[in-house]
């Protein structure tokens, strides 16, 4: 075997190791993640068509809702900006949510200006600092939560994770576990470079 043959069969070895462990910390990470009770429950940002929030933002509020209600949460820091299509911000469509579900316009804390997951924590950080708030939920799509979980660390956020699967769209779910799965390699090879 010539020196080119070994060196692509050693990529593709590695390459296919690298995608099998990824795979498994985003079904893991995602399917084992409990929430602790904490200060705050951060919901993240997800698509708004124009003022209606998508599937998976509205079942992310309504877990979040679920868990403030539980008494896991004090408040809710509902997070994103104005997306193109979007009406409004992903976070006013969330606040509009928890208040017609009844919630106290007072407990929730909007962050309106992200346009990724970074930005979302990186800005309800400085939220959660200003309101002294020292612990933190964070509620996602559970293929997302693995990502999630890195970012919310290199922000020192002291946080804790809770998922949802939005059953009704398994197939969007689906295609979104194969999405992350290079986006979380990405992520990685970013971090060591």
């Amino acid at each position: 075997m010539n020196k080119a043959m070994k060196f692509i069969l050693c990529f593709t070895s590695i390459a296919v190791i690298a995608t099998l462990v990824t795979t498994f910390e985003v079904f893991y990470f995602g399917e084992s993640s409990k929430p602790k009770k904490s200060d705050c429950i951060i919901v993240l940002g997800c698509q708004v068509y124009g003022t209606t929030p998508s599937p998976f933002l509205a079942w992310r509020t309504e877990h979040a809702l679920k868990l403030y209600k539980e008494g896991y949460g004090k408040y809710i820091i509902v997070s994103g900006g104005k997306g193109q299509g979007e009406n409004i911000s992903e976070a006013e469509a969330m606040k509009r949510y928890l208040i017609s579900k009844g919630m106290e316009a007072s407990k929730i804390l909007v962050e309106d200006k992200s346009a990724s997951t970074m930005a979302n924590l990186i800005n309800s950080k400085a939220i959660m600092d200003q309101k002294g708030l020292k612990t933190a939920i964070i509620v996602s799509n559970k293929y997302h939560l693995k990502r999630a979980s890195l970012m919310a660390k290199q922000q020192n956020i002291n946080g804790s994770y809770s998922g949802v699967f939005v059953t009704p769209y398994k197939h969007h779910e689906f295609i979104g576990y194969i999405r992350e799965i290079p986006a979380l390699i990405k992520y990685y090879l970013v971090k060591l470079l």
